[in-house]
């Protein structure tokens, strides 16, 4: 992806890299480095790659995930999940990925993966959770970042009692939320509704990927049935908003209600177009949820799938709809309000750095250019 210096509206991708970002929606598997499937592929006999080219590799997996389907987008997981069936392979992609969402100024991130697509070479659930706890303390060690860690359940199988339980053991030591992900069509939350009943008698924190694929159903099913907190994309909300010849927005019951109750939208924009859930950014549903006022969240969803990081994303909403540091704070606080980190270390994460480091960017573009160009107040 070709990256150029300044977007629209006068900032630039160095500044955009510096603000502070806050991610909800981040897949292990989704993220690692070309060069680590290669060499993880060599260590541990993987054969299936197409290609041992970093590059190519890289361009294999966007290309494999730009077919405007979601189960042809997560057919491209097989090779990230075939070479992370080790200690040391969930160690090292767990740890990469900490170092690689601090250098791109993500500050808080909460990055989900299913335990029970690693065990094919004899890991158990546990072993699975503990090595990829161990890499994220490794890779934020020093950083200027902090890690929750969601364990997800495939709604496609019959293990999500099992892999509540598995969360639930881990609460204490990294793992902040359950959820569950895969092929949403065919495969209702309510088939896992024992899961959730679990975590919520135990306190615990739900998301649920609702509203990607599928549409209103499943966003209802995920917060009637299951309870659940946030929406993983729930960009399909979109459904039940109506706008009229005279441009003023209707909403219907349910987007009434997931806006009445703040429920947090865990929006992937670049995934979304890739996955035809958006036919562009530009055409993005984000624009008008953001502009209603809907809790709207930023995420990249699969970085290395979708060739994209967070700083992309917010390059890619302001060339797409203007949006300046005032959008991008408010982005990132609605981000950070909805995390499922402990309230005291949420609001020491914005007072401290976020509210600071927006205000940092916002004088210094005022500095620099004699103004600063902001919108959707």
């Amino acid at each position: 992806m070709a990256r150029t210096s300044n977007i629209a509206g006068g900032l630039s991708r160095a500044a955009i890299k510096r603000a502070p970002k806050v991610l909800l929606h981040d897949h292990l598997d989704g993220g690692v480095r070309p060069v680590t499937v290669i060499d993880l592929a060599s260590e541990h006999g993987y054969t299936g790659l197409p290609t041992t080219d970093p590059d190519d590799l890289a361009l294999a997996f966007t290309q494999g995930a730009s077919r405007h389907s979601l189960p042809l987008y997560l057919e491209t997981f097989t090779h990230t999940v075939g070479v992370m069936q080790h200690k040391d392979a969930l160690t090292r992609v767990a740890a990469e990925c900490a170092e690689d969402l601090a250098e791109d100024g993500v500050v808080y991130a909460e990055v989900r993966f299913a335990p029970e697509l690693h065990m094919e070479q004899g890991l158990t659930l546990d072993e699975v959770v503990e090595a990829v706890l161990d890499g994220f303390r490794i890779g934020s060690a020093g950083r200027p970042i902090t890690i929750g860690t969601l364990v997800t359940a495939m709604r496609t199988a019959a293990r999500s009692h099992e892999i509540a339980e598995l969360a639930l053991r881990w609460r204490d030591f990294g793992v902040v939320g359950f959820d569950i992900a895969g092929e949403e069509k065919g495969y209702p939350p309510s088939r896992h509704l024992d899961a959730f009943e679990l975590v919520h008698r135990e306190n615990f924190h739900v998301t649920i990927h609702a509203g990607e694929a599928y549409g209103l159903p499943s966003i209802w099913e995920a917060l009637q049935v299951c309870g659940a907190e946030r929406l993983g994309h729930g960009v399909r909300i979109v459904d039940d908003i109506t706008i009229g010849d005279d441009g003023e927005a209707r909403l219907g019951l349910l987007a009434s209600f997931v806006r009445d109750r703040r429920i947090p939208l865990e929006l992937c924009p670049t995934s979304n177009v890739h996955t035809s859930a958006a036919a562009s950014i530009a055409e993005h549903p984000i624009g008008l949820l953001r502009r209603l006022r809907f809790r709207v969240t930023v995420n990249t969803d699969n970085r290395l799938m979708s060739d994209v990081t967070m700083s992309d994303e917010f390059a890619n909403l302001a060339e797409a709809f203007g949006y300046g540091w005032y959008d991008f704070e408010w982005l990132t606080l609605n981000a950070m309000k909805s995390a499922f980190w402990p309230f005291d270390q949420r609001l020491k994460i914005i007072d401290t750095v976020i509210k600071p480091g927006y205000a940092s960017l916002q004088h210094s573009e005022v500095g620099s250019s004699g103004g600063l160009t902001v919108s959707g107040r």
